[in-house]
């Protein structure tokens, strides 16, 4: 089992529980209806007060050019492409992380720390700036923070192991919470059980069978999505 199976493991067992599928590949299944609701809104559902806070974060700028670039390396090498889906560029994780340092600042300060860390150590170990150095030369730096020691508390841990373990939980909480990221594991959400009536032998054994007319309008899958309405004697119209 490769990294990206190791973590939509964890992802499905502990987040997603009995409501994912069978970590379905997207265009492996097609929808028994297409839905009729179109939402256009990227924040749908927000209240006015949290749109506001939402474009004033947005306005803002924490990372500078250099520091985008370096979180960009960083956040691939934690979850890259593969030959079937995006990884964490694709899913724009790195602006995401921007979002969550504007809009949790105790996070600046680790993150800021971190990425001038990982230049310093770069530039110690192979005379050049994280960003630049090969993949295998990034790997080599990250090996050293990525399995600390379990008994030592999160916050008692060198900037650097609290910086990268930041860093990889906001990379698979972007991810993971991305249009891509979703497609990844199979997740569709809570989804109505399709009926199409009692089994025709079920029928057959007591004798009984459905009208046609009611047949037509309450087991026709392909229109589920329409509201019921009734006339003024009760009668089932659509």
């Amino acid at each position: 089992m490769d990294r990206r199976k190791s973590i939509k493991s964890i992802i499905l067992g502990s987040v997603a529980g009995g409501l994912a599928v069978n970590g379905c590949k997207p265009g492996k299944e097609k929808p028994l209806v297409e839905s009729t609701v179109e939402v256009n809104e990227k924040h749908f559902g927000r209240t006015p007060k949290e749109k506001e806070l939402i474009a004033e974060l947005n306005a803002k700028e924490f990372f500078n050019l250099h520091e985008k670039e370096s979180l960009g390396v960083l956040c691939n090498l934690v979850l890259p492409a593969n030959a079937t889906i995006g990884g964490a560029i694709e899913a724009e994780v790195p602006d995401f992380i921007e979002f969550m340092a504007k809009d949790i600042p105790e996070y600046q300060p680790t993150l800021r720390g971190g990425l001038m860390w990982l230049d310093h150590k770069s530039n110690a170990d192979f005379q050049a700036e994280f960003k630049t150095i090969t993949e295998i030369q990034q790997k080599e730096i990250l090996d050293t923070l990525a399995y600390p020691d379990i008994d030592v508390p999160e916050k008692e841990r060198p900037l650097e192991i609290q910086f990268f373990s930041l860093v990889r939980n906001l990379t698979l909480t972007g991810y993971y919470t991305s249009k891509i990221g979703i497609e990844d594991i199979g997740y569709k959400g809570n989804m109505p059980n399709v009926w199409d009536g009692v089994p025709e032998e079920v029928l057959a054994e007591y004798n009984v069978s459905y009208e046609e007319e009611w047949l037509a309008k309450c087991v026709d899958q392909s229109k589920r999505s329409i509201i019921a309405k009734w006339d003024e004697n009760g009668n089932l119209v659509t």
